[in-house]
């Protein structure tokens, strides 16, 4: 497993050596708590292994996920995570540090949660000719919407793909996508190189505010479409708007389990009454994978 063979090279050798005997197929996530015994996931079950993680481990593996240069991720650490070699993330948590109601840096880390990264290749496959627009070689206007932890940012990613690259069997010419990535879990750059594979014809902005990353795509790369991964805000609704008045087309992700739970969100409700989304995917909590695509009206 190589993504599994990134991650332990980050840790000390006997913390490394623990995991590597408990190994199990499927992992998810690796938790370092200070004194507190090895948990990792597997799925739905949590696996608890009989080794006590020492302090000094959880810091020894924080720095070197830091590449001993603290101060260099101080960003990343003030968000909670750091995006690693292979698209892996480090969740942080210690003890904050508040200035002027901000977290300007996070002391004493008592524990690390190891996402381990893992794309699905062709997951958007059966989906995908519902968002083509074959008649324009584009998409049409559509958004995501599940509840957490249901795949809504791995299909994206996997459109994104397919997309970018463009799709033989549908005779679709691939096309230029800007992807807003402010939390890393997309395209999940690593020293400005993807670790997903999102396209050859895909520009990325991570770590920064999805309306200011949006606006500053549309100017700086002239995409034809505007990825974007759990909007909501009233400023991401004005960055899509400025977007979609630029002639730029949009795939976006939100929470919900529905189109009435969506509608609860006053600024996204704004966008479905303007018809700005001509496709709904509602993906199906129960089970991963399954989706139900609706079709609006287009936007005008």
């Amino acid at each position: 497993m190589e993504e599994i063979n990134i991650v332990l090279n980050y840790m000390p050798r006997q913390l490394h050596k623990i995991i590597e005997e408990n190994l199990e197929d499927g992992i998810e996530e690796i938790r370092l708590r200070s004194n507190k015994q090895l948990c990792m996931k597997i799925g739905s079950r949590t696996s608890i292994i009989d080794y006590i993680v020492s302090q000094q481990e959880v810091l020894q593996t924080f720095e070197k996920v830091c590449e001993n240069s603290v101060y260099s991720y101080r960003r990343q650490i003030c968000d909670g995570y750091i995006t690693i070699r292979g698209g892996n993330r480090v969740g942080i948590v210690g003890s904050a540090v508040i200035d002027d109601g901000k977290i300007i840096n996070v002391n004493y880390i008592s524990s690390l949660n190891i996402r381990i990264a893992r794309q699905k290749i062709g997951c958007s496959n059966k989906i995908i000719e519902e968002i083509i627009d074959e008649k324009e070689n584009t998409i049409h206007n559509t958004i995501i919407i599940s509840p957490p932890g249901c795949g809504k940012t791995t299909l994206l990613r996997d459109i994104i793909r397919n997309i970018s690259n463009g799709i033989e069997r549908l005779n679709f010419i691939g096309r230029t996508i800007g992807v807003v990535d402010e939390r890393g879990e997309i395209a999940a750059m690593y020293k400005g190189i993807p670790q997903n594979d999102i396209g050859i014809r895909t520009d990325v902005i991570d770590n920064m505010p999805k309306p200011e990353a949006m606006r500053m795509l549309v100017r700086s790369m002239a995409p034809d479409i505007i990825a974007c991964d759990e909007i909501g805000s009233i400023e991401d609704v004005k960055a899509i708007d400025y977007a979609m008045c630029s002639g730029v087309k949009g795939i976006f992700t939100a929470h919900g389990k529905d189109i009435e739970e969506l509608n609860k969100n006053v600024e996204l409700a704004r966008l479905l009454e303007k018809n700005v989304f001509e496709r709904i995917i509602i993906l199906n909590p129960k089970k991963r994978g399954d989706a139900e695509c609706m079709y609006l009206n287009s936007y005008c």
